[in-house]
């Protein structure tokens, strides 16, 4: 079966073409019309089925369009999934951290699993071996960092993103400390989180993604997996069972 998955992030959106698990090919878009849309079908024919995840608004005619050419699925808070949800403020609970534990449970049945997304922010979201989704947490992103230090202060620098290279503990000029504290200390904190989770679940198995993942996957000292295309899988996995549902 082959689908599309769309998955539209606060910094960047994304369309895969998936072939029942199997993704063949993605792009990434800072922004999303119709126009990028049929781009991307017609280099990529064949699918008849889609999914779609959005926590930005996106043209109206694009919701139209999908319903009228595909089995036609848009991720919100009534949509049945392969797992159970105990969080309680169901409405307000980001798709993407949806199918982020949806495809960890799948990729490790049987485990607890811990995902860390390191995006625009960097989420924490935890399944047990039941398959139940109890929550997690939510911290700003690398990014977000470089960027608060800058706007709310009067005289700090707004750093370059980069390839965010190895920071020294000690800052020896502003740009320099900036680095420093928002690398280390990023650094640190998903190393913290990711080991207090172990230290209650031993078994536990840690997936990071995200945008980021690459600077987290070389320096973590936790044991970890990577899986860049996280989400884009989740999402996958949830449109399979609606499909085989109806």
């Amino acid at each position: 079966m082959k689908c599309l998955v769309i998955d539209l992030g606060n910094t960047n959106k994304k369309i895969a073409l998936f072939d029942d698990m199997n993704l063949i090919t993605a792009e990434q878009h800072s922004g999303f019309d119709q126009e990028i849309l049929n781009g991307f079908i017609s280099r990529n024919p064949g699918a008849g089925h889609c999914i779609l995840s959005s926590v930005v608004s996106f043209p109206s005619g694009i919701r139209e369009f999908l319903s009228e050419n595909f089995f036609f699925l848009e991720m919100n808070e009534l949509t049945p999934l392969p797992v159970t949800i105990r969080y309680q403020t169901r409405n307000s609970l980001g798709s993407d951290r949806v199918a982020a534990a949806v495809a960890g449970s799948a990729r490790f049945p049987g485990h607890d699993v811990l995902i860390i997304n390191a995006g625009t922010c960097i989420t924490y979201d935890f399944i047990n071996k039941e398959k139940e989704y109890l929550g997690g947490g939510i911290s700003p992103g690398i990014g977000m960092r470089f960027r608060a230090l800058h706007t709310f202060t009067g005289k700090l620098p707004l750093i370059s993103r980069g390839d965010y290279p190895d920071s020294e503990l000690t800052g020896d000029t502003t740009d320099g400390s900036i680095r420093s504290g928002i690398l280390n200390g990023t650094l640190a904190e998903v190393e913290g989180i990711g080991a207090r989770y172990r230290e209650r679940w031993p078994d536990l198995k840690i997936i990071v993604s995200g945008g980021d993942h690459k600077y987290f996957v070389k320096r973590l000292k936790i044991s970890i997996f990577a899986h860049p295309n996280i989400v884009l899988s989740g999402l996958q996995q949830i449109l399979s069972f609606n499909v085989h549902k109806a």
